[in-house]
């Protein structure tokens, strides 16, 4: 079996890591303007503020820890590997936790928060500390070219091809905590079902697109995530 899986920030909410957009109006754009924290043209009028944002983020996230519904992916796709299978995880979110949990293939379609990319040299290294004008690119020595290594709106999502051959070649697809209305994941379930796969949505609550899945399951993602992930594992 070659299972693709979709995962959003409501797969960490339960680690302590906020949801950008919630029926609630609770998530973090709903308290903070994106326009003025995460696009290029923010960052380049006012980057101690963007700066400050993120480093917030990345202090939280190392505070963090991963929970049941990592766990149960990452025990997934050892189960499929071991018998011949793969499990394709495709990240929206910035966070590290899947890898934590010990998942081997991750993409990261939005970046990643606990990395730094060079605006100098396009470089892009480790980063565990705030970020500022005094921050040096490890790689060509210019300081205060870091930038965090997120896709900021306005940016293209990264390794689109790689997370595109996956869609086509998988037998299954799950979405597992996104809101279902951030493009091009938004659209990962349409080119699936176009496509003869069959699909599933966990989530706490039906995603803006949740009509389109031909399976739904709702409840905690820790509880909801390991169910479902057990099923697969006693069909293989």
């Amino acid at each position: 079996m070659r299972l693709f899986a979709l995962t959003g920030a409501g797969v960490s909410a339960e680690s302590g890591l906020g949801t950008f957009r919630d029926k609630k109006r609770e998530g973090i754009w709903a308290r903070f303007d994106p326009i003025k924290l995460a696009t290029p043209e923010a960052f380049a009028r006012d980057p101690a503020a963007v700066q400050a944002f993120y480093d917030a983020r990345r202090r939280n996230l190392l505070g963090a820890a991963p929970n049941g519904a990592h766990v149960a992916l990452a025990d997934l796709e050892r189960a499929l590997t071991a018998q011949g299978g793969e499990l394709t995880l495709v990240t929206q979110n910035i966070d590290d936790l899947h890898e934590r949990a010990g998942s081997q293939r991750v993409i990261h379609m939005h970046g990643e928060l606990l990395k730094a990319r060079c605006l100098r040299c396009a470089a892009v290294s480790p980063q565990r500390d705030d970020l500022g004008e005094a921050s040096q690119c490890p790689a060509c020595e210019a300081v205060g070219a870091l930038r965090p290594h997120v896709v900021w709106f306005g940016e293209t999502p990264l390794r689109m091809e790689e997370i595109g051959a996956a869609l086509v070649s998988a037998d299954r697809f799950v979405a597992i905590g996104t809101s279902g209305s951030v493009y091009p994941a938004a659209g990962f379930v349409a080119e699936a079902r176009a496509l003869g796969i069959r699909t599933c949505e966990i989530n706490l609550e039906p995603s803006d697109n949740a009509h389109i899945f031909d399976e739904r399951r709702y409840g905690k993602a820790s509880e909801a995530v390991a169910a479902w992930a057990q099923e697969i594992i006693e069909a293989l």
